[in-house]
């Protein structure tokens, strides 16, 4: 495993080193929660909160889900990234363009604790 230090030198800022460093974190569930937020469980058995509010924007792959039907629908993926299908009827893992998803780093770094 790297250092905290091997990660600064990459280009990483100190706080995405420091996670790298001490390892990464893999999602264990995913709730959706008030006011377009997600409730993270990881495997260290912290709980966090994502906001998504930022992202769902028009124009973005995330602006579907400003319905909140469609928000509500947030699962973890086979490779336990954070998803929502597009369209609930097609099935995601043979259209792989029917999935937006989050990675579980990305999910760890941009959320705070509960």
């Amino acid at each position: 495993m790297n250092n905290v230090d091997h990660y600064i030198k990459k280009g990483f800022d100190r706080r995405t080193a420091t996670y790298f460093a001490s390892g990464r974190r893999s999602i264990e569930s995913v709730a959706p929660g008030a006011d377009f937020t997600i409730i993270l469980l990881f495997d260290n058995g912290e709980r966090r909160v994502l906001d998504m509010k930022p992202s769902i924007k028009p124009g973005t792959v995330f602006a579907f889900l400003a319905d909140p039907a469609n928000f509500r629908r947030v699962y973890l993926d086979e490779q336990r990234c954070v998803s929502w299908d597009i369209d609930p009827n097609i099935d995601s893992s043979k259209v792989w363009s029917n999935k937006v998803d989050l990675c579980p780093d990305t999910c760890y770094l941009d959320s705070v604790p509960v």
